[in-house]
Formats: C-alpha cells, structure tokens, sequence
C-alpha cells in the first residue's frame, strides 16, 4: 500500500496516510479538525544520485530551486 499525503481544506493541515492504491480520500477524514474529505496532494521527493547527493533539475546549481527546494 502507497503512503499518499493529503490537505485538509477546513484547517490546512497537510498529512499522510497509508491507502489502499487510488485512495481520493473521500472517504477520510483530518487528524487535526475531523473534517471529512481531504484532497489528495502531489508528493514531492528527493533523489540522490552520483551528483553527491544532489537533485539533477537545473535550479539546484544555483540554490534556488523551487522544484527540489535546494
């Protein structure tokens, strides 16, 4: 099962949780205020590679890079 984060529209708390795959979150509701129906939001993520540990976008040379946050 996935780990997908999601945004609560009442209160603005973002948090994951584990789902079965497709989860919408329609059927959730926030940890914080209880509110139903969450939104699902794009996780973002960090890859390391042979760069020393840096991401290959092309913000990151200049580190300000909105994409990766370096």
């Amino acid at each position: 099962m996935p780990i997908y984060e999601f945004r609560c529209a009442a209160c603005g708390r973002h948090f994951e949780k584990l789902c079965p795959i497709g989860e919408s979150g329609e059927k959730l509701s926030c940890p914080n205020c209880g509110a139903r129906a969450p939104h699902r939001v794009m996780s973002s993520f960090y890859a390391a590679g042979a760069g020393g540990g840096k991401s290959s976008c092309s913000g990151c040379s200049t580190h300000n890079c909105a994409t990766c946050g370096h």
